[in-house]
């Protein structure tokens, strides 16, 4: 019996240490070796601190910053664990919020944002990525449309000229890659530190 048992034993073992242990060093070396910054999560260091990922969206809500999409994420209530609470950007729980284009909910936060935008920038278009989540809800990037949104109302809050904010943002317009892959789009972080690294008025 165990000579029928044996080779089963030495094929588990061996695929254990083969798939288990040999290739996943080996692609953690390669990626590490070729790709250090994606492989540690594409981390963006000022000053010697981490202070985001180029991957994960952040929530900024102050006037003075670009705001990224919406985040449907949620977090379980700290009073409550049976009920969950809006946690905008919560990488623990990366989902969209799974409301269909008939739901009365989705609606009402669709036209109150469109409402609210439309008065911070009123006879512009509103550009659909401000006022629709992502499938994550972790979306760091934004449309170039959606940055330039936003000019009038960071320009009055930071006592710049709209043209300077207007420049800075074409400025940090990512292409398409390869020139065919993806959209361009633009990095609401990266946006940010090179918001707060311009010279006051």
């Amino acid at each position: 019996m165990l000579k029928e048992i044996r080779p089963a034993i030495v094929m588990m073992a061996c695929f254990t240490i083969l798939t288990g242990l040999a290739y996943p060093l080996a692609i953690t070396g390669i990626a590490q070796a070729v790709f250090p910054s994606q492989a540690n999560g594409s981390l963006i260091v000022k000053d010697g601190k981490v202070i985001g990922s180029e991957l994960i969206g952040q929530n900024f809500a102050d006037d003075k910053y670009f705001h990224g999409r919406p985040s449907a994420t949620t977090d379980a209530d700290p009073n409550d664990s049976t009920k969950t609470v809006a946690a905008p950007y919560n990488a623990a729980a990366s989902a969209a919020s799974n409301l269909g284009p008939t739901s009365k909910a989705l609606i009402e936060r669709v036209r109150g944002d469109v409402e609210k935008l439309k008065a911070e920038n009123p006879g512009a278009p509103v550009p659909v990525d401000l006022v629709t989540t992502s499938a994550s809800g972790l979306d760091p990037d934004m449309t170039p449309a959606a940055a330039l949104f936003q000019v009038p109302r960071i320009a009055k809050a930071r006592g710049l000229p709209e043209a300077k904010v207007r420049d800075l943002v074409e400025r940090q317009v990512e292409g398409r890659f390869l020139g065919v892959l993806g959209e361009p789009h633009v990095n609401v972080l990266r946006l940010n530190m090179a918001l707060d690294a311009l010279p006051a008025r």
